[in-house]
């Protein structure tokens, strides 16, 4: 049996539910749906050492970019195109919601679907651990710092970005830096050397571009000329009109 195909017989038989035919090109895109939906909790050893297998293969298919082979556009700061689940570096950090267990929606196109998908079912079984011990939702701008699990880099810092409906609000802004600033104290306090930041809060959660990476930017170079922090900082994009406007504040400073 192929290894995706003993990967969606467990899952299929944990939600106590017949395998569908699948065409080969439809079986990852499955495999995705299940692990999107399934709760937080342990899986059998049989599962992840396959699981494991499989997700390291995709990755080595996809390619690992790694931060060595980058060049910085500033001392300590880079600028990323690309797919952030292939990135090798000290940590990334995941633009989560409240519950901070991952997408649920199947194969969502979200960050934090991706993130949760190529890391492994253990990344939300180890958040559903730290927000159980928490007992609250998590507050925006704040952040937590997890395993990586099968993803290139080493750790996953997670935090809730602000939430933008009608017009944008300086309450808004500030818990945007909030989040820049709390994910670089942690990385800090956890010894990480680098650190690529996605477009928080830009996507679903409808933060205006441009307003975003200029509080991105100012936040990052704040932070660092207040501490002294030696920490290098990937600013990961994934859109080329991103890629533009962090171009062009860039290159401006």
């Amino acid at each position: 049996m192929k290894t995706i195909d003993r990967l969606i017989e467990i899952l299929s038989e944990e939600r106590g539910e017949p395998v569908p035919a699948l065409s080969e090109e439809n079986k990852p895109r499955y495999f995705r749906a299940l692990v999107n939906v399934r709760a937080p909790k342990a899986a059998s050893q049989e599962f992840l050492r396959i699981q494991d297998g499989y997700l390291q293969e995709e990755l080595r298919r996809k390619g690992i970019t790694d931060i060595a082979d980058l060049s910085p556009v500033a001392p300590g700061i880079y600028l990323w195109k690309g797919d952030i689940t292939t990135l090798k570096c000290d940590g990334i950090v995941n633009a989560a919601n409240s519950q901070m267990l991952g997408c649920f929606c199947p194969n969502h196109g979200c960050i934090d679907n991706a993130i949760h998908t190529f890391a492994g079912v253990q990344l939300r079984q180890e958040c559903a651990e730290i927000m159980r011990e928490q007992g609250r939702e998590e507050g925006t701008g704040q952040a937590k710092i997890t395993r990586a699990y099968n993803l290139p880099c080493k750790y996953v810092l997670h935090t809730v970005g602000p939430i933008v409906y009608g017009g944008l609000t300086e309450r808004h802004e500030k818990q945007l830096a909030d989040c820049y600033r709390s994910c670089l104290a942690l990385a800090d306090k956890n010894g990480l050397q680098s650190i690529a930041f996605c477009c928080i809060s830009t996507g679903e959660f409808h933060f205006p571009n441009d307003r975003a990476a200029q509080i991105a930017v100012s936040t990052v170079e704040e932070y660092r000329r207040q501490t002294g922090s030696a920490i290098k900082v990937i600013f990961n994009v994934f859109k080329e009109c991103d890629y533009e406007i962090y171009a062009r504040l860039l290159k401006a400073n």
